[in-house]
């Protein structure tokens, strides 16, 4: 026996067979797992004919997640370990996994489900402890790992990221999040909003309406970066009940409401952006109410997304130094007066759906003010 690591653990006997469900520190698991995240990939891509790449933007939200102050991962981390690196202590209820000589102490784990968080806790803070709850599948075949893996990752509904944002609204404390999950719930509900009723919540269609173009996450990130450079931090400050920093005047061109949000103004926030797309749809008012003419892309979330692009350069020309000024509707219309586009052009040939459309029409908007 070379290297080794004791598991306080419980046996489990359901249909598939008998595994071990007990608690690891994650430094533990980190040691013992993270270099066959490669091999059970290209042992299941081959068995299953799918694709198990880690994707690099949830590893980095993951890393900084498990930093946080109420971080947790309270689903299992699914292992399979051969029966050679096991030993079961039934009086004790102790798993002892190790290695043998001639193998590599981080090749005794395959990771069956659970790579993103492994990765993620590569990450934690050493002065932060994280327990882990783990699942361990002692022999399993490569058929059994197999089917565990589909259960397990293919039968699963992906949560819609409008219904998490959602879920920000039972939070205590404030953050950017919050704060703009209740300024897309105030554009959808105040009857003056030019977005009343029009924004889907949770994602998906609200019973009795035939408007909602624009869902909620869409909102919520195109608000959010002018009010957080890293939104996962400023929340977890204020769980520690501390404060954010505010923005300097150098950094306020680019989070141009972080002190209106640190201010507690979130009405000014919403207020502004009311006013904006008030101006927009003054603007281009056929097309931005015309949801039976097929293509007609104002209403939708390329150009919403462009829209609020063109905010920061149109808000930064106006307030000059005095961030936290409320623009009127008036105001705002001017800097679309030289905006040389009519109702008609709002159309999927000139602004194709996703980014390209997006920037295409950034493009046009900020030519405008040269």
């Amino acid at each position: 026996m070379d290297k080794s690591v004791e598991i306080k653990a419980i046996r489990i006997s359901q249909p598939i067979g008998e595994f071990y469900i007990g608690v690891i520190k994650s430094k533990d698991l980190v040691d013992i797992s993270s270099a066959d995240v490669r091999s059970l990939e290209t042992e299941l891509d081959d068995y299953m004919g799918i694709q198990r790449k880690l994707t690099k933007s949830r590893v980095k939200e993951l890393q900084t997640y498990v930093n946080n102050e109420d971080a947790t991962f309270p689903t299992s981390v699914i292992l399979a370990v051969e029966e050679k690196n096991a030993e079961w202590n039934e009086k004790d209820g102790i798993l002892k996994i190790y290695s043998i000589e001639g193998q590599n102490y981080d090749e005794i784990a395959k990771i069956i489900d659970g790579q993103h968080r492994i990765e993620g806790l590569k990450n934690l803070s050493p002065d932060k402890e994280f327990d882990i709850n783990v699942s361990i599948f002692i022999g399993a075949d490569l058929a059994t790992q197999a089917n565990i893996f589909a259960t397990v990752n293919l039968a699963q509904t992906k949560v819609n990221r409008s219904l998490v944002y959602d879920l920000y609204s039972y939070e205590n404390t404030r953050s950017p999040q919050k704060t703009c999950h209740d300024i897309a719930v105030a554009l959808d509900q105040y009857e003056e909003s030019p977005f009343y009723n029009r924004i889907k919540r949770l994602g998906t269609a609200t019973p009795g309406r035939d408007k909602e173009l624009l869902t909620q996450a869409a909102v919520v990130e195109s608000v959010i970066v002018y009010i957080s450079s890293d939104p996962s931090r400023d929340r977890n400050t204020f769980i520690k009940k501390l404060f954010p920093m505010k923005a300097s005047i150098e950094e306020l061109p680019k989070t141009m409401f972080r002190n209106l949000w640190l201010e507690k103004k979130d009405t000014d926030i919403a207020t502004i952006i009311i006013n904006y797309f008030s101006a927009v749809k003054e603007k281009w008012p056929h097309a931005w109410d015309d949801f039976d003419r097929k293509g007609n892309v104002l209403p939708k979330t390329n150009v919403f997304k462009a829209l609020m692009r063109f905010l920061r350069p149109v808000y930064c020309d106006y307030v000059a130094d005095e961030f936290g000024k409320i623009p009127s509707v008036q105001e705002f219309q001017a800097y679309f007066a030289s905006v040389d586009l009519t109702d008609d052009q709002f159309n999927i040939e000139t602004f194709p759906p996703g980014t390209s459309g997006e920037s295409g029409l950034y493009k046009i908007l900020t030519q405008s003010m040269e």
